[in-house]
Formats: C-alpha cells, structure tokens, sequence
C-alpha cells in the first residue's frame, strides 16, 4: 500500500520524487561532469563543502569525507598548500565516496599534481598563482587528457593586482573580467571544461557580479559567499544572496562557506535547496511563532517533535500549531499535524482529524503517526530513522 503525501511534483524537473514547483527556469548552462555529478545544464544544483582538515592527514580528511557525505554533501574540496598535501591527493581521490575537488593557490605545480592524482576537477585562483597566464596552456593539455574540468574561482580578497589597479577594489565588474579573461586563454586552447565562480562577502556584490556573468557566458557557476561568518550571520547572508540568484534561475552548485563545522555547511545548503523547491524536500516542520493566543508550549513541542523525527526518511510536512486561529488550517494542509488549545491537540492526518489527545501524548502520537505514514509506503524505520524497505527509494535527511 502507497500513500500520496500530496507534495507537488514536477516532470522533468530531474530533483526526484516530492520536489516542488521551481521558482525559476534554469539559466541555460553548458554541462561538465565533476567525477560522476554531472554540473550545469539540467543537473541538480549540487552542494558543495570544503574539509577543513590538513589534506595530509588522510585517515582525518577521509573521515570527515565521509561526514559531509552522510549530511547530504555531493562534492568535496580539498586544501592542497603543501607537497605533503599534494602526495595525500591520490588516496583521498581513490578512497573518497564523492568526487574530490584540489583547491590550488600559488603553486601551478599542485594543479599537475591534483591532475595526476585522479583528482575530478581542480580549483585555481588566477588572481594569486604567479604567472598563471603562462601555465594556462600546460594546465588546459593536461586537464583535457585527463578530462578533468577546472574551476576559475576568482575572490574579492586575492583579485588580480592589475584589476584592482583599474577598478580601485573588487567591484562586480572586476571580479567578472577576471574570471572571462581567464576563460578566453583556456578557449584559445579549446579547452571549455570549466565551471567559474566571483565570490565576494558582502551579498549585494556577489549577487551583481553573478547577475553579470551569466549574462555574459554559458558556463555553469558556483555560488558562493566567501568570509559569510559565523553560522548565524553566514547562514543568513548565504540565504539572501543564493535565494536572488536561484530564484533567476542562476546558479549550478553552491557552497555555504561558514565559521562552524563543514557539515553544518551541508545542512544549510541542502535547507536553502528544498525551501526554494530544488531539492527533494525531507522532513519540514510547519510551526507558529507563538503569540499571546497560544494556549499550549510550540516552542517545545516543535523542538521535539523535530528531534523525534529526526533523520526521518519520507518527505513530510508536520504541522505544530499552538492557537485556534491558524492552527486547524495550517494542521489540515500538511501531511500531519496538531491544532493545540485548552490542554489537548487534535491530530490531522492529510485534512482529516483522526483523534484528539491530551497535550501530553501530542508529540508521542504525531510521531506513531508519523512511522504508520512510512510504514504504509514500505518504507521499514528502525531504531535509528533508517530506512531499510526493499525496493522503497527515500532520502533521509
């Protein structure tokens, strides 16, 4: 037996199952492949982090792959400032469960190296690789042997001493004459596997100078913040800048760039995707602010029935609503959800009122609820919120 959850799909939007409408129609984009993700195009956007371990430690690197992996992390870039980095690259590439991206400043050496190594793309910054312009060539040989694209990923903080001795700072239109500058010399060795990024910290900027290059070239761009800050002001200024962009159809993967743990980066990237409808949407809790009408905790019953749910493998929108007013309704258009008042809940199960139960038992019932709605599509929850149903596909979140 299957159940409808109601989510809106849409065909061909190639996000999966449960994914809603797009904001936007896609900036139409070349497509590359990064190992096996494909980039651009009609692909999925993808969610990009960086380790933030030493490369060298490769028991640690991998580890930590295998973190970002778990949280929903598609491809990862990795810090290679040092041979002893450089010699690391091989086992990372060969062990790592998604593709591996050398992140290369200063030394065009470490680019032949990540190359060799099996690494799926490379990461330079022309702006601080010394003579770069003059390594372009061997660098486009060896990469399309090998078919591995490369990222131009141009910073605010490392511009081109020659850009900003004609724009006077890393406006927009610096950063993009940097990054197509860089694109021309690869082209003029026919060489166009390369996806490009102009990050800036300040949102306005950043969303300009992206607004400008992709008016300006096909290629597929990865989005960025850079420097966003703690996870609170990053989160918030990632947000803003991902969601103008997306939401014109700009925009092929992104990396939330935080001061906080790289899966944390993960989970907000993935959050972003899904509120905007690009990503397959996991478990979303629906829950009022509270207010003086509030006659029950939402606050607390939010916070546990999001951690009673946690890792739940179905696509589901749970409704806590704490007051008469908008709670029946908000509860009715979700796949479940509670309207509380005078010390009790009604529970809703797809518009329907199935019982009413003391406030006490709200958060144990929505959650039986919530595993009687999985177990009625074949998916089988353990312990642990995995999914194990044979020939049942969830992502769990």
């Amino acid at each position: 037996m299957s159940v409808s959850l109601g989510i809106p799909t849409v065909r061909g939007a190639g996000q999966g199952q449960g994914a809603a409408r797009p904001v936007a129609e896609r900036r139409k984009s070349r497509q590359i492949m990064v190992g096996g993700v494909p980039v651009g195009g009609d692909a999925p956007i993808s969610v990009q982090s960086m380790t933030t371990t030493l490369t060298a430690d490769v028991n640690s690197t991998l580890q930590q792959i295998a973190e970002l992996n778990a949280a929903g992390c598609q491809i990862v870039r990795v810090a290679c400032p040092s041979q002893d980095d450089a010699d690391a690259l091989p086992a990372i590439a060969r062990k790592s469960p998604i593709p591996v991206i050398a992140d290369i400043h200063f030394q065009p050496k470490y680019v032949f190296a990540a190359i060799d190594a099996g690494c799926a793309a490379v990461r330079v910054n022309p702006g601080n690789i010394k003579k770069f312009d003059d390594k372009v060539g061997e660098i486009a040989r060896a990469a399309k042997d090998a078919g591995v694209p490369i990222r131009i990923g141009v910073n605010a903080g490392s511009l081109d001493k020659r850009l900003l001795e004609k724009y006077g700072k890393a406006t927009p239109e610096a950063l993009v004459e940097s990054a197509l500058w860089e694109c021309s010399l690869f082209e003029e060795h026919d060489f166009r596997d390369i996806k490009i990024s102009v990050k800036h910290n300040d949102p306005v900027v950043m969303i300009e100078a992206y607004r400008q290059l992709a008016a300006q070239c096909d290629y597929p761009l990865h989005l960025g913040v850079t420097e966003a800050g703690p996870a609170f002001q990053g989160t918030i200024k990632s947000a803003v800048a991902f969601g103008a962009l997306l939401s014109q159809g700009i925009g092929d993967t992104i990396r939330v760039s935080l001061s906080a743990p790289p899966v944390e980066e993960v989970k907000v990237g993935n959050q972003i995707l899904e509120s905007l409808g690009l990503r397959e949407r996991g478990l979303e809790i629906v829950s009022c602010p509270s207010c003086g009408r509030a006659q029950v905790d939402v606050y607390t019953l939010a916070e546990e029935v999001t951690a009673g749910l946690k890792d739940f493998p179905v696509p589901l929108r749970v409704a806590v609503m704490g007051c008469v007013v908008n709670g029946p309704g908000e509860a009715r258009e979700a796949d479940l959800g509670v309207a509380s008042g005078n010390g009790k809940g009604q529970i809703f199960v797809k518009g329907e009122v199935i019982k009413t139960v003391p406030e006490s038992q709200i958060v144990e019932t929505l959650i039986e609820e919530a595993m009687r709605i999985a177990e009625e599509m074949g998916v089988e929850i353990d312990e642990d919120g995995a999914a194990d149903g044979p020939g049942v596909q969830v992502t769990v979140k």
